[in-house]
């Protein structure tokens, strides 16, 4: 597995990079590929969100600087911004792991691997995706895939600045609290050590193998 790490990022480049890889990927030029980056303060909807779940106007976020767009991942409305992680996994899905939900598990599986790393006891609420603690999600996770070939991914909370998330209703999900790594520890985390436990975490899930992702 490649490992890129795109440091603080512009949504629009870092798109740009995982199309490029996927193309790569799906053609056998490329190995299975994660990308881990924080990104500069955005708003995504994606395919099955809503503009009405944004729920400030665009020029109060524009004076914040917090783009809004349209993007072609599954799931709702989030948010990112600098100290949260989001992980890319641009991966070729071969025989049994052709299995979308599938492969969405994993990622959760991932994300709760790593948050025991920090001795955070996670877990998953049926009906909803993503990662929560204690009923507040601290992951969110959407994915597309082209030709069998997997992008966008997971984002996790480690250090954000929260307030952003009130300005959406989180995956169109009424009444949901939003936590993060910083909130539940009580301290502010190193991001690049967080970033080295991750990467930690996608390599010891047991559903990866090096060019095949395969569920146990």
């Amino acid at each position: 597995m490649q490992y890129i790490d795109l440091g603080l990022s512009d949504y629009k480049e870092a798109y740009k990079a995982q199309c490029e890889i996927r193309s790569k990927v799906a053609g056998g030029a490329c190995e299975n590929t994660l990308i881990i980056t924080e990104h500069k303060s955005v708003i995504t909807i994606g395919r099955k969100g809503s503009a009405r779940h944004l729920l400030r106007a665009g020029k109060f976020l524009a004076g914040l600087g917090i783009e809004v767009l349209d993007i072609d991942r599954g799931g709702d409305i989030t948010y990112h911004g600098p100290g949260q992680l989001v992980a890319y996994p641009i991966f070729k899905l071969e025989n049994e792991a052709r299995d979308i939900h599938g492969f969405l598990r994993f990622l959760e599986d991932v994300g709760i691997n790593f948050l025991s790393k920090y001795g955070v006891e996670a877990g998953t609420v049926p009906g909803m995706r993503g990662v929560w603690v204690k009923g507040a999600k601290i992951a969110s996770i959407g994915i597309g895939v082209k030709k069998w070939v997997t992008y966008h991914g997971m984002a996790i909370n480690i250090n954000p600045d929260l307030r952003p998330f009130s300005f959406i209703k989180p995956c169109g999900i009424d009444g949901v609290n939003i936590t993060s790594l910083e909130n539940l520890l009580k301290e502010k985390l190193d991001i690049e050590d967080a970033k080295r436990r991750l990467r930690e975490s996608f390599e010891e899930v047991p559903l990866l193998a090096e060019a095949v992702c395969k569920r146990e």
